[in-house]
């Protein structure tokens, strides 16, 4: 019963996206507003059916409905109630249903916000987002069907991966990334319309931008829960491996980065429209291609699912996408012509720009270093392996350089500069980035790379909190402009610009982490009897023996180590592995001792209890948990962004000067 009401929802689903699509884009290119209130009927109805088979699922894991072939694939009665809800994304099929869930909301939450808005411009947005929908939609009522019949059906199941169940990050980490992934349909929708329309104003580039940030701080924060999962559960001593996978969220990210920059010049100097288009389009590209990398079972991967029959519908889909981006940057793109020009090369648009370059060179290296095994296996029948010394190659100084042009860009001015003026600006803040260098110096670290990574933090973050402390500025760009409009304008822009700031400083703090983590880690290994000692930069381990235990969903061994520190503390740490009645190999939980300066990670590999003795990996990671704790600063930061204070500023400044119809009449009428 309940896989028959699932899979009916699921094709409801579809017919309602595919009604709405075609709707939304045909009434759309008519410039004919008539089919706008059976869209967004379409969209209540693509997100109902969407939340109701996801219902549906968890009703089914939790009453340990072993007849749904889902259920019976990754449910157990053995397993805990939170994890039995959350195996909802625990394999393929579930992943692309709940995939579906959360692209319904979010259109549905853009279609509410925006109802009053630009008709013929939503007809299209919606209608390319539900086009979308109508392709996840056919994944789950065909190549990843969740709710085929069993037969005969199972007295019980093997449960989740242990792996997703060895550790409470597994119960936001995928969440998060998915918040992030589908989010990057909205931005894409809008910029779909845009150029389908040939023009896209600051009305409608406000929710263009407002909504890649929601997707792009989703998406940074399943990115650091995804690598802080990594650090403390699989026990391997690190965070960021380069794996394809990790390289699928990485890339989009880059690309929504670059396009939040880009739209500053657009905004202030009416710049860059095609290519800041062009970087929405590229980002929801990215993530359809990660998924692709992440389901399709083409690599290898801790991250990734088993191998699939849904690579192939995937890679039609992404053709028919690039197929679709290039033909309308090249067919509508001339229509959207800059306004402005590039007036000095010492600007803060320039500096932008270069951002911008500098991003998308660290986006091609990571994708042609991801995508290159596959093409070299591909065309010469052999499988070619590149590993982290490429990578860090090129992200390592494009990484010092987006630093370098965080506190640059913001001293520069918008426009020709005044040298004088510069020279004054540069000249605390380059002198407190020498002053750090030289401390880090004396203090004995050494390192080309981390050194001038600390130098440029110091310089970046007095830039950026200079900024942060500055006043609003009120700036009259028309004449007919009142007072109160321009104050209104320039306080939310003020508001913007301190939100970024902030987000900046989190940047900073994430960079000077991986830095100092991953050039002065300190590592030993070694196998300790029971009473035996061992050393690491100035921590004492002492195996004290072995002890077991059972949890309802596994067993236990860990081993208790007494640990001094430094500073003469004795604590006692138990790194341990974990039995799953249903895995072969033990899944191992490091223990960890955090404090603000250092991790100590103690690993444990392998035991004997015949011979008294135990076998483990040691490291100390300086820094390291800066890396999870800059996210407060992201979302801080995105959340003063986001703020709606822009509506009141309309409002107010509407009744000084008059409701009077902006460029283009109702298709143009109101602010974002």
């Amino acid at each position: 019963m309940n896989g028959s009401i699932g899979y009916g929802l699921v094709l409801g689903g579809l017919a309602f996206a595919t009604f709405g699509a075609l709707v939304g884009l045909v009434t759309g290119l008519r410039r004919s507003e008539a089919g706008f209130p059976w869209v967004m009927r379409a969209v209540w109805g693509f997100a109902g059916c969407m939340v109701a088979a996801n219902l549906v699922m968890v009703y089914a894991l939790i009453t340990h409905d072993f007849s749904v072939k889902y259920v019976a694939q990754v449910g157990s009665r053995d397993t805990p109630l939170l994890y039995t809800v959350v195996s909802l994304w625990s394999a393929l099929e579930g992943s692309i249903l709940f995939w579906g869930l959360i692209m319904g909301a979010y259109i549905a939450a853009f279609a509410w916000m925006h109802r009053r808005e630009h008709a013929r411009y939503m007809q299209l947005a919606l209608g390319t987002m539900l086009a979308v929908g109508v392709f996840f939609a056919f994944l789950i009522a065909g190549p990843a069907n969740p709710w085929g019949a069993v037969s005969p059906v199972p007295a019980d199941g093997p449960g989740p991966n242990p792996l997703l169940q060895n550790h409470i990050l597994m119960v936001i980490h995928p969440p998060f990334l998915y918040l992030g992934y589908v989010g990057m349909t909205v931005p894409f929708g809008v910029a779909v319309a845009g150029l389908l329309r040939g023009e896209i104003g600051e009305a409608w580039m406000a929710p263009l931008r407002r909504w890649t940030l929601v997707a792009w701080l989703f998406l940074s924060i399943g990115i650091i829960l995804g690598a802080w999962w990594a650090y403390a559960v699989l026990g391997w001593g690190g965070y960021w491996a380069w794996d394809p996978v990790e390289n699928a969220s990485f890339l989009p990210w880059l690309t929504a980065t670059a396009f939040m920059h880009s739209t500053m010049v657009q905004e202030r100097k009416r710049m860059l429209k095609l290519w800041t288009l062009s970087l929405a389009l590229a980002s929801f590209v990215l993530t359809i291609l990660g998924t692709f990398m992440t389901r399709s079972g083409i690599f290898n991967s801790v991250h990734s699912f088993t191998q699939s029959d849904i690579g192939p519908t995937f890679l039609v889909f992404l053709g028919v996408l690039l197929v679709v981006c290039v033909g309308l940057l090249a067919v509508r793109g001339p229509l959207l012509v800059p306004e402005g020009r590039l007036s000095s090369l010492a600007s803060r648009e320039a500096s932008i720009l270069l951002n911008n370059l500098v991003f998308v060179a660290i986006t091609f290296t990571v994708l042609l270093g991801t995508l290159y095994p596959l093409v070299s296996e591909a065309v010469r029948g052999v499988r070619v392996s590149v590993g982290e010394p490429y990578f860090n190659k090129m992200a390592v100084p494009g990484g010092i350089a987006v630093l370098f042009l965080m506190g640059v860009g913001p001293v520069l001015p918008w426009g020709t500069p005044d040298k004088a003026t510069l020279r004054r600006q540069f000249l605390i803040p380059a002198a407190v980035g020498l002053l750090v260098t030289a401390i880090c110096f004396a203090v004995g670290l050494r390192g080309v790379y981390p050194l001038l990574t600390f130098g440029l933090a110091g310089f970046v973050t007095v830039v950026t909190l200079r900024e942060l402390a500055s006043p609003i500025r009120v700036r009259m760009t028309e004449r007919k402009e009142g007072l109160l409009t321009a104050v209104l304008t320039s306080a939310t822009k003020a508001q913007r610009r301190f939100g970024g700031y902030v987000v900046h400083l989190g940047i900073v703090m994430l960079i000077v982490a991986v830095s100092a983590s991953s050039s002065y880690v300190k590592h030993t290994s070694g196998t300790l009897k029971k009473g035996q000692t061992m050393m690491l930069d100035g921590y004492q381990l002492k195996y004290q023996g072995l002890m077991s235990g059972e949890e309802p969903h596994r067993t236990f061994v860990a081993a208790r180590v007494e640990v001094t520190t430094p500073g003469g503390k004795v604590e006692e740490m138990k790194p341990r592995l974990n039995y799953y009645e249903r895995s072969t190999d033990p899944i191992g939980t490091p223990a960890v001792r955090e404090t603000a300066g250092e991790d100590l990670y103690i690993s444990l590999m392998a035991f004997s209890e015949q011979a008294g003795n135990a076998s483990f990996n040691v490291w100390v990671f300086p820094l390291v948990g800066w890396i999870w704790w800059c996210i407060p600063l992201f979302v801080l930061g995105t959340l003063i962004a986001l703020w709606p204070r822009r509506r009141a500023a309309v409002a107010m400044a509407s009744s000084e000067v008059g409701a009077s119809p902006l460029p283009g009449g109702d298709a143009e009428r109101g602010a974002a």
